[in-house]
């Protein structure tokens, strides 16, 4: 059975206070969500990674930089 439904959404505030990478966050309907887990080498790598570093010595630094959350009050 197929439906067809129209659907006007508006969103004035939506506040999230968690997602992981497996989350779902759906605003409207779906008939079903299916999972899809993709790989792609787009830098076209032919050799495995190198293996990662130590840690250092001042753990509160990320190994990647990241930028503090905007708009947050």
């Amino acid at each position: 059975m197929n439906f067809h439904i129209n659907q006007h959404i508006t969103i004035h505030n939506l506040r999230i206070n968690g997602i992981s990478n497996s989350s779902v966050l759906q605003i409207g309907s779906a008939g079903s969500i299916t999972p899809s887990a993709n790989l792609y080498n787009t830098g076209g790598f032919t050799e495995p990674a190198p293996e990662a570093g130590d840690a250092p010595d001042d753990a509160s630094v990320p190994f990647v930089p990241l930028t503090p959350p905007t708009g947050i009050s």
